[in-house]
């Protein structure tokens, strides 16, 4: 089992760890969200039926791990270092400060957004948008049809676009 697991790990890791990072946009926090993951995987390796395609299964556990994560640490507030501040100032040299300042608070405005969501709409967002799942992998994942997938992350990308418009409105 060790040595399955392993290969699982090997051939998963650069995925999940992708799919961790764009939802926290935090390299360390990715990387020990990535290895929480894997952690409740190899715990939980003897229950995984194969119902799923085995990415499903661990962006579900990783999904988990964020929002496990994301409750303990709600009051938590980052904010950037000088060192964080010069690599987004860095990002290109054509790219203006208040460009990647407005990007960085529509990110926020979109993740507050999606947290508004209910949660089986932030689901299908969360697996659609950071996962890069399609539609039909969503329904396997989600116990939900493919047609239902689409329908509710249209709904929840319209729900959060008007979300959004709202708070830039105020």
């Amino acid at each position: 089992m060790n040595q399955e697991f392993e290969t699982l790990y090997e051939t998963y890791f650069p995925r999940i760890y992708a799919f961790l990072y764009k939802l926290t946009e935090n390299r360390d926090l990715a990387e020990e969200l990535t290895q929480e993951t894997f952690y409740q995987a190899f715990v939980s390796f003897h229950r995984f039926r194969g119902d799923s395609d085995v990415f499903t299964w661990l962006a579900s556990i990783g999904k988990h791990t964020y929002f496990r994560y994301m409750r303990k640490n709600k009051h938590q507030v980052e904010s950037l270092d000088a060192g964080e501040l010069a690599e987004l100032y860095d990002v290109g040299a054509t790219e203006h400060l208040a460009d990647t300042v407005e990007r960085s608070l529509q990110a926020e405005s979109a993740r507050r957004a999606l947290q508004a969501l209910p949660k089986k709409y932030q689901d299908v967002v969360i697996l659609r948008v950071y996962a890069d799942m399609n539609y039909a992998q969503i329904g396997s994942a989600l116990q939900i049809s493919e047609n239902s997938a689409r329908v509710i992350y249209y709904r929840a990308k319209k729900m959060m676009m008007e979300a959004m418009r709202d708070e830039y409105d105020d």
